[in-house]
């Protein structure tokens, strides 16, 4: 993707932290001939070997899937918190703009066995429930149940290229106070990005 040189991130350990903890990404790649994306849990993890790692599943009844052969290249994305900046949160007269961070990984596919399938959804599950109240187990459900199994295909992304963009008004640190006083007063996704503004300046 385009990434101004002071909107780069090449911070790998905060990148990946940030993939595990927006991992509901879109996988894209190309199905007869057009771009095709599904909305998945996408889950950083490792091989034998301790390289990184996407692991997913979609449903069989998606014809994505179908597009799998070795080696498939892909694109995986990975949205973070993003929000409008109004100009009238600057010292000097300029345009708006819009504030985000976004991942963006590149690698090839392969498609796990059933064995392996088995053992990623028990991980994702484990993960998930882990702040539940009344946890459950996809370990501890019946036979019959876990035949779902059969109607989805895993697979596994070596990766290959990640790039992050954190665009966070790099270039107006003198409008900082301003526009993180701002965001703190609006939604969710408004207060992420100045809380990620407030670790980028105590960073720097």
């Amino acid at each position: 993707m385009f990434i101004p040189s002071h909107y780069k991130n090449e911070d790998i350990d905060e990148i990946k932290d940030f993939v595990k903890n927006n991992s509901f990404g879109i996988l894209v790649n190309q199905v007869d001939g057009k771009p095709w994306a599904t909305h998945i849990p996408l889950e950083l993890d490792a091989d034998s070997d301790g390289n990184d790692m996407l692991v997913g599943h979609i449903a069989k009844a998606n014809p994505q899937w179908q597009y799998f052969e070795e080696n498939t290249q892909v694109l995986c994305i990975f949205n973070g918190p993003h929000t409008y900046v109004s100009s009238s949160w600057y010292i000097e007269e300029e345009v708006p703009t819009w504030n985000y961070i976004a991942v963006h990984v590149y690698g090839t596919l392969k498609i796990q066995t059933e064995a392996a399938l088995l053992e990623s959804l028990h991980k994702l599950v484990d993960k998930y429930e882990a702040g539940s109240k009344e946890p459950v187990s996809s370990r501890d459900m019946s036979s019959k149940t876990m035949r779902q199994i059969k109607g989805v295909v895993g697979f596994e992304i070596k990766i290959e290229d990640i790039q992050a963009t954190y665009k966070l008004s790099q270039g107006r640190e003198h409008d900082h106070p301003k526009i993180i006083s701002e965001l703190e007063e609006r939604d969710a996704s408004s207060k992420a990005v100045a809380d990620a503004m407030k670790k980028q300046n105590t960073d720097n």
